[in-house]
């Protein structure tokens, strides 16, 4: 008798999926601020939630839209979603999520989809719940306009291009991430230093749960690297974070990238796991 099995979460099942991505707030706050916003209709959330279930019980999931997320999935729900993954084919630009689940998901994916362009295979994920202490946040730093949306796209798409390797541009003109892009100037989520008409420091608050929220897209622009920007233009960030978003901020970042890792740590964030990301 079948005690698992895998298929689409439906929409009345929303209750049942926020309580696993309540299970790990801070993993799971990109596919949680995603569902809290849309819900499980793929239509609107730009995508299918997969649900592996165990004895009818929602246990596991796997968002299966521009990329593909893991979700508190043991070995045998990362088994069952590799399988519907490597039936469907690829549609994703890239898998991501926890380092363990998403190694085991790659694995039985890669014979299937790869290779892979690049496979980040351990990326710190740091998380921060206090204000730093002795470092003044950049008094500069504020949240970007909508009308400055021509000023902040050129350091977005650069940020871009340097983290990834490939432009946004690519493929559509960028008219998904510049989309995207101004939702969350729009929601007042996008923050910069802007100097003289040009971005000289800035970061997004991308996923927003009541329990967590991410910080991404952090850049200082290459003539003002040195100058310790990045450690006041994260303290500013994360005091908005804090104070008006959610009590946990968190990030992740390239395990290579010393000198970000650093400012982190000098901010307050610390290191709790890891994430995995393996682009195409």
């Amino acid at each position: 008798m079948l005690t698992t099995t895998t298929r689409v979460v439906e929409p009345h099942e929303l209750d049942d999926a926020l309580a696993v991505l309540d299970r790990e707030p801070v993993d799971n706050a990109f596919v949680a601020s995603r569902v809290r916003v849309s819900g499980l209709d793929p239509w609107r959330l730009g995508g299918e939630m997969w649900g592996w279930y165990h004895r009818g019980r929602l246990e596991s999931l796997c968002y299966s839209g521009a990329n593909l997320v893991p979700v508190c999935a043991g070995p045998e729900a990362v088994r069952a979603f590799a399988e519907r993954a490597r039936r469907q084919g690829r549609r994703c630009s890239s898998v991501v999520g926890p380092a363990g689940p998403t190694a085991d998901l790659w694995a039985r994916l890669e014979p299937h989809w790869g290779p892979a362009r690049e496979v980040r295979r351990h990326q710190p994920l740091m998380v921060a719940d206090t204000l730093p202490e002795g470092i003044r946040p950049d008094p500069y730093v504020r949240r970007v306009r909508k009308d400055e949306m021509d000023v902040l796209m050129p350091a977005c798409v650069a940020m871009f291009t340097e983290e990834v390797g490939v432009s946004p541009l690519a493929g559509d003109g960028g008219l998904v991430y510049q989309a995207r892009v101004a939702e969350l100037v729009g929601a007042g989520r996008s923050f910069a230093r802007i100097e003289n008409g040009k971005v000289v420091f800035k970061a997004e608050i991308g996923a927003v749960t009541p329990r967590a929220c991410q910080i991404q897209g952090v850049w200082v622009a290459p003539e003002h690297r040195g100058r310790g920007l990045s450690v006041t233009g994260m303290a500013a960030v994360l005091r908005y974070a804090l104070t008006e978003v959610a009590p946990v901020a968190s990030l992740y970042v390239n395990d290579y990238n010393t000198a970000a890792r650093a400012t982190y740590r000098r901010v307050g964030f610390r290191e709790v796991g890891a994430f995995m990301s393996v682009l195409f």
